[in-house]
């Protein structure tokens, strides 16, 4: 079965699950699985029942697609994700993605826990992604290519959608949030990095470093599907850590990320109501 073919049988599943056409995909990282829990009319779908979805194995990432209203805007929220070191092909790890593209989807926001690579990063501030770094040993789009979904070699540059990037700057303002700016290096895992690694991904540009987004986000790309990122920072320069604290920080800290979130989709709903 062609890709195409997998993605079209997996909307037809979704179709009998719910009627709602989600104009938002949002990705719940590690421990965010809960702000799912604000959408009205929520409409659960466990990711096991989905064609061609594999199964999360990691702690803190619940494993269902959640469809409802925040900010009276119709969105999906996968309560979490897969990932490169569970052992899955970046193929099957990012086709949640392509899913949700296909059931209407026309900006994606993905959430994420990151450790920090600046001494001046506090857990629990948040940082919005401008630019990464990819350091995982393979490609979601390695492989035959399949033009009616999007082109062969898409250019990365100016990837992440700047008038929202401008949008989360005003809205921390007014919240009164920590925002960074910066450059996301992505990493295989799941073995946490030494303290060379992250002096030497400070040299080659990075701000923060984890183990996923940047396989959703060029996917996102290859389907001309606006998309930003926004992560919680869960541990401070060279501070050891454990996933169980870096859950910890995220669950902490969530209500922070949840509000930016809210604010932003409620500027972009005033937007659209204007034009």
């Amino acid at each position: 079965m062609h890709r195409l073919e997998q993605i079209e049988e997996a909307v037809r599943f979704v179709r009998t699950r719910t009627e709602l056409i989600p104009k938002v995909g949002i990705i719940l990282g590690t421990g965010l699985s809960g702000f799912s829990d604000e959408l009205t009319g929520r409409q659960e779908i466990p990711y096991r029942r989905i064609p061609h979805f594999v199964e999360s194995t990691v702690k803190g990432h619940a494993g269902k697609l959640v469809f409802g209203l925040l900010e009276n805007v119709p969105v999906v929220m996968m309560a979490g994700r897969f990932h490169y070191y569970e052992g899955y092909s970046l193929d099957e790890v990012t086709f949640p993605v392509r899913l949700l593209r296909y059931l209407g989807v026309e900006r994606m926001i993905i959430t994420n826990v990151s450790g920090a690579l600046r001494p001046e990063y506090r857990a629990g501030d948040i940082l919005a992604v401008r630019d990464h770094i990819n350091l995982i040993p393979s490609n979601p789009l390695r492989g035959p290519n399949d033009e009616r979904i999007g082109p062969r070699f898409p250019d990365m540059v100016n990837t992440y959608d700047e008038k929202i990037l401008e949008k989360a700057g005003e809205a921390a303002r007014t919240l009164n949030l920590t925002l960074h700016t910066g450059v996301y290096i992505s990493v295989p895992g799941p073995s946490l990095e030494t303290k060379a690694e992250r002096i030497f991904f400070q040299h080659i540009g990075a701000d923060v470093v984890g183990m996923s987004t940047v396989p959703e986000v060029i996917v996102c790309k290859h389907m001309n599907l606006p998309v930003n990122v926004f992560s919680i920072i869960s541990n401070e320069f060279n501070v050891e850590t454990s996933a169980e604290e870096v859950i910890s920080v995220a669950q902490a800290y969530e209500g922070r990320l949840r509000n930016l979130i809210k604010s932003i989709l409620a500027g972009v709903n005033s937007d659209t109501a204007g034009n």
